[in-house]
């Protein structure tokens, strides 16, 4: 017999859930039906709380605490239908012999679609011609210089960090005559060739990319790991795309970058996030600004919450799990 709880604001319990996934949802059940608390103390003061086997939680669910953890005494599963868990739990989480999957890889998909889009479209360069045809600017096919280098063929595309989102875009990549490079201290040369890319140290990375993909976890080792020496490395005209968080780039070195002209940007993420009003990065021509939307949204979030049922019947059914995440997992996590 099989007692869910959910531990969700309701906002986040209305994006996440469709009226399909909660029929699936009661049909895992004993009794075909759930708990769905908004808050810790929802969740504490339900009579049955030593009850629930499987707890599931999402986007603004708190820290789960030792109390809510001692409390649920026959809870073995906790599942996230979102990315990070890294401010769910922490490390004493795993002394306890409850298992954890998030939904990190679904989280990926529309992440390395939105590289993927702006990859396509900075090799064609079609928001630069955008721009310029708006302020009246027509161009002559193949009369400019421009039009020399352009196109999705031959760019060498740089992805630093061999992530899940990493993985995704290499994939993504296969599919166009792009060359592929990829830096990530734990990633085998085998392995790296084994899924797309050739592997180099960020120097070559940054140097000898058309195009920088930032996919990399924030941890205190990748703080601004995007410098004023890794920038100076990179290519006149080239253009750097970061998607993961804002503090793995140095923005006052990628300013007077920006302002020089010398480099574009793709900014979803920054520091400090949101921007500040009248930051000079708006007023930026070559700056493009995007408030943190690559990740999963409207529609894309039901990707997640699939993810996470599928997790659950497959952990009933057989005890296995294809997301587990362990104490090192945790520790590298994004």
């Amino acid at each position: 017999m099989t007692s869910i709880a959910i531990l969700m604001p309701e906002k986040v319990f209305d994006a996440q859930m469709t009226s399909r996934q909660l029929e699936q949802l009661r049909n895992l059940t004993a009794d075909g039906s759930y708990f769905h608390a908004t808050t810790m103390e929802n969740l504490l003061s339900h009579p049955l709380a030593e009850k629930f086997d499987v707890l599931m939680t999402g986007w603004s669910t708190p820290k789960l605490t030792s109390d809510l953890l001692d409390a649920c005494t026959s809870l073995k599963l906790v599942v996230h239908c979102a990315g990070t868990v890294r401010h769910l739990v922490d490390p004493s989480f795993f002394d306890r012999d409850i298992r954890l999957v998030n939904s990190a890889d679904a989280n990926a998909v529309p992440v390395a679609e939105f590289l993927l889009s702006w990859i396509l479209r900075w090799n064609k360069r079609l928001p630069l011609f955008e721009n310029k045809y708006r302020a009246g600017h027509f161009i002559e096919k193949n009369v400019s210089a421009e039009f020399d280098l352009l196109g999705n063929r031959g760019k060498t595309i740089g992805v630093v960090s061999a992530s899940r989102v990493g993985r995704r875009l290499i994939g993504l990549l296969k599919h166009f005559e792009l060359d592929v490079l990829l830096c990530d201290p734990f990633c085998t040369n085998e392995q790296t060739l084994a899924i797309g890319a050739r592997k180099v140290e960020l120097p070559e990375l940054m140097s000898a990319s058309d195009i920088v993909s930032i996919c990399a976890p924030l941890l205190p080792e990748t703080e601004n790991l995007i410098g004023a020496p890794q920038l100076a490395h990179m290519k006149d005209g080239a253009l750097l795309i970061n998607t993961s968080r804002g503090k793995l780039v140095d923005h006052d070195a990628l300013l007077s970058e920006l302002v020089s002209g010398r480099l574009n940007a793709v900014l979803d993420v920054t520091e400090p996030e949101p921007l500040p009003p009248g930051s000079p990065f708006f007023n930026l021509p070559n700056a493009y600004l995007t408030p943190h939307v690559a990740g999963s949204m409207g529609l894309e979030i039901h990707r997640m919450t699939d993810s996470a049922l599928s997790e659950i019947e497959l952990f009933l059914s057989s005890g296995n799990l294809r997301h587990s995440i362990t104490l090192n997992d945790w520790a590298i996590a994004a």
